[in-house]
């Protein structure tokens, strides 16, 4: 039989095992007075598991995963819970209400980590997520989308070459994987420090809700509860999981000239080297036309989504693989599977159609 599962405290409430409760961590005060929290909801499970967080609107403008863990905790198995199940749909309260990846102090939190008790506010906030969150979790899963104006394919950033969280990763079955190196100051980076597997999923466009990026975002973290073994298998005999394709590495296409970019290329579509037409950059008039073509062979990732660039800026996101026709296919498979609302996990009457 399974062991009972152990209370957890944060910010000094406890949730017992069987237990639900909502915590507001105060992070601090601005200067109207106004309390700066990050809201926090724990399932405590009656047996014995690991303890999974699940994080969104690091960058507070950050919207889908928001909306990833609102579905996620509809779901009915989450009733058969082993474990513990951390969500903090907003970490940065204050940059989702502005609209804004910044805190007041103008720093990016995702790269304050892990933080300082007497810091900034971007130092506080982390250093309050790292030791009432991160340092009482075995496993984290980080929601992110592109930068404003830029759109990402789903795709799950990791460090691949440690077992644990490439299981994970193949677990979670997004489309897409790429070993990607850990950044100072990232929360990424200092969960792994601290022995804590963790995986950055990447899905969508700032400030925007992106259907295929949602679904795919709660299915996956469905799929790694029931890998770490937090929830019971899925009977579903349609339950795919498709496995995800490694990218070996991945580069920038950058603008050639100013002026009103258009994309040619969708998301997930496979460019080949100097032959494929990936985009035009032209004049108000269109009496000057630039032609945008990539290097190298590979599948688009991510793109940049506002029309007027300058010279230089970064307007694909392509990734390398051993077989770019293998992972278009796997990108096409995927975009079948988010299509069929016969498989959601959670009630479907209020959730777009594609």
């Amino acid at each position: 039989m399974s062991k009972r599962n152990q209370s957890i405290t944060i910010d000094g409430i406890t949730v017992q095992p069987g237990e639900q409760k909502t915590i507001d961590l105060k992070v601090g005060k601005l200067y109207t007075h106004s309390e700066l929290i990050m809201p926090v909801q724990v399932w405590c499970g009656r047996q014995d598991g690991p303890v999974l967080f699940i994080s969104a609107a690091i960058h507070g403008d950050e919207l889908n995963g928001v909306e990833i863990i609102r579905r996620l905790l509809k779901v009915k198995a989450l009733q058969r819970l082993k474990g513990t199940l951390i969500t903090v749909p907003i970490v940065n309260l204050h940059g989702f209400i502005n609209h804004s990846r910044y805190l007041p102090d103008r720093r990016d939190l995702n790269r304050s980590f892990p933080g300082s008790s007497s810091g900034s506010i971007a130092g506080r906030l982390a250093s309050i997520f790292m030791n009432e969150i991160v340092k009482k979790s075995t496993h984290g899963i980080d929601l992110h989308t592109g930068a404003i104006n830029r759109s990402n394919l789903p795709q799950i950033r990791a460090n691949l070459d440690d077992e644990n969280t490439r299981k994970m990763a193949e677990a979670f079955a997004a489309p897409l994987m790429l070993n990607s190196n850990l950044r100072d100051g990232s929360l990424r980076a200092a969960a792994v420090k601290k022995g804590i597997p963790i995986l950055l999923y990447e899905a969508g466009e700032a400030l925007r809700f992106d259907e295929v990026s949602i679904r795919a975002g709660v299915r996956g973290i469905l799929n790694v509860m029931r890998f770490l073994e937090m929830l019971p298998k899925s009977r579903r005999k349609t339950d795919r999981k498709s496995q995800s394709v490694l990218a070996r590495s991945s580069f920038w296409v950058r603008a050639p000239h100013s002026g009103i970019f258009r994309s040619l290329v969708w998301d997930g579509e496979r460019v080949h080297a100097n032959k494929t037409l990936i985009g035009v950059i032209s004049d108000p008039f269109g009496e000057t036309e630039v032609e945008v073509y990539s290097p190298n062979s590979g599948i688009v990732i991510g793109q940049m989504k506002m029309p007027l660039v300058n010279e230089g800026e970064a307007l694909f996101h392509i990734a390398k693989f051993a077989r770019s026709d293998i992972a278009e296919g796997k990108v096409e498979e995927f975009h079948e599977e988010m299509s069929d609302e016969s498989t959601l996990p959670y009630p479907s009457e209020d959730i777009p159609s594609l």
